[in-house]
């Protein structure tokens, strides 16, 4: 396992076992047991791995069996696949916002509106997996910002300044590359990672166009016809063109890119704050030279942060043991549960249950982080928390655009062109 995860999930599960004991062995007969499926990023199977531990001991009658799938388009197939064809697992972990509503919640999920742990999950949250007034998952992980992981040693050393404007982030760039280091790192090894730039643009899209979304949603706007949304396809265009990147960012993988940043061989990886979690794990010497900022826009004034919510844990409307499977989600949405993500994961960012708390020696990124939060902050949520649609080819699209393989504006076009296809398949008005 990656990231020396077999230490990480010593004291995950050691963090784990103190947080509740087994009264009792109950018998082989009596045991149910349980099957959790998540994708197969190291981090998170860590904090999977927590969770089981912490629960059984709990629950002596339960037992959790872990599966995972991949990260990025194939693990979404994968998670689809299973739910059409009733192979699902009893819980799972997948994303809130547009691609929850492509799972077809209302045929293959179980309606958790009115179980008891909902009173523990922060309201603001809810909507994000919630279809037809029913509410299906609670949070799994903490709130999170897209933009970019930056090198704070490299830029004290040349003596730069946060930008709070894209020029100045070329201007940045620039001097980091005359300086020999990477000014950017992209990792499209794992494709996923390459969407940075555009939907971490989305901040800026509100900002210029307050009604993007909405019109987005009802096919009246497109990111071909958005000039402040065609931006982030002419990022990843821009910082390719420049000879910015990595010599291996073709290959390169997230964990990679983690490595380059905090080694400093690296200035800039746009990334999601989730990542900060791996870093401390990693590079728990460097982790407080990595700091963030939110990708800016045209305007310092209007400068602010994409959110994502956190991603989210569903039950298979399939599972033989649903009472089991709720015992295990509520689990999930307690401050228990927090404490095991925090042991697996790092403080990468504010929990969205009731009672989770941040210490105050967070890592130096999620200082960084926690401003936009606050009052006075500046923030948007993702445009896949405003809009059912966002279309399944985004990563292969952002991929060609940032090897210098489609000009961005032949990529914003094909974009438009994907997204039809989960309109069309949520039905939504205006696509016909």
């Amino acid at each position: 396992m990656k990231f020396g995860s077999t230490s990480r999930l010593a004291l995950v599960a050691a963090t784990a076992l103190t947080l509740g004991t087994a009264i009792s062995t109950p018998s082989f007969a009596d045991k149910v047991t349980l099957t959790y499926y998540v994708d197969d990023n190291s981090t998170t199977v860590a904090t999977a791995e927590g969770l089981k531990a912490a629960f059984e001991a709990e629950n002596p009658d339960i037992t959790v069996d872990i599966e995972t799938h991949p990260a990025g388009g194939e693990g979404d197939n994968l998670v689809k696949t299973k739910l059409a064809t009733g192979d699902m697992a009893d819980v799972f972990r997948y994303n809130a916002g547009s691609l929850f509503h492509a799972l077809n919640p209302t045929q293959n999920l179980l309606d958790l509106t009115n179980e008891p742990f909902q009173a523990n999950v922060i309201d603001s949250f809810k909507p994000v997996v919630t279809e037809d007034g029913k509410v299906y998952g609670v949070p799994e992980e903490a709130a999170m910002g897209g933009g970019i992981l930056y090198n704070r040693k490299i830029y004290a050393d040349l003596g730069l300044s946060v930008p709070k404007t894209w020029a100045e982030f070329i201007a940045n760039s620039e001097k980091i590359k005359a300086a020999g280091k990477t000014a950017v790192i992209q990792t499209f090894g794992d494709t996923w990672t390459s969407q940075l730039f555009v939907l971490g643009d989305f901040y800026n899209v509100q900002a210029a166009v307050p009604t993007f979304a909405a019109d987005y949603t009802a096919n009246k706007a497109h990111y071909a016809d958005t000039p402040a949304a065609q931006k982030g396809f002419e990022h990843g265009e821009e910082v390719f063109k420049a000879g910015y990147l990595n010599a291996d960012f073709a290959s390169a993988k997230f964990d990679d890119g983690l490595r380059q940043l905090a080694t400093g061989e690296g200035a800039h990886y746009p990334m999601l704050t989730f990542a900060i979690g791996a870093i401390a794990t990693n590079f728990p010497d460097t982790v407080n030279d990595v700091g963030f900022f939110a990708i800016p826009g045209d305007d310092a004034a209007k400068n602010g942060l994409t959110v994502w919510e956190p991603a989210a844990v569903y039950i298979s409307k399939a599972t033989k043991h649903p009472d089991e499977a709720k015992k295990f989600v509520a689990f999930i949405a307690s401050t228990k549960g927090c404490d095991i993500r925090s042991a697996a994961k790092g403080d990468t960012g504010p929990y969205l249950i009731k009672g989770c708390t941040l210490p105050a020696d967070v890592p130096q990124a999620v200082k960084d982080l926690l401003p936009y939060f606050q009052d006075g902050g500046n923030s948007s949520p993702a445009l896949e928390y405003l809009s059912p649609v966002k279309g399944p080819s985004l990563e292969q699209i952002t991929v060609e655009v940032g090897s210098g393989i489609r000009e961005a504006k032949d990529a914003a076009a094909l974009y438009d062109e994907d997204v039809k296809k989960q309109a069309l398949q949520l039905g939504l008005p205006g696509w016909n």
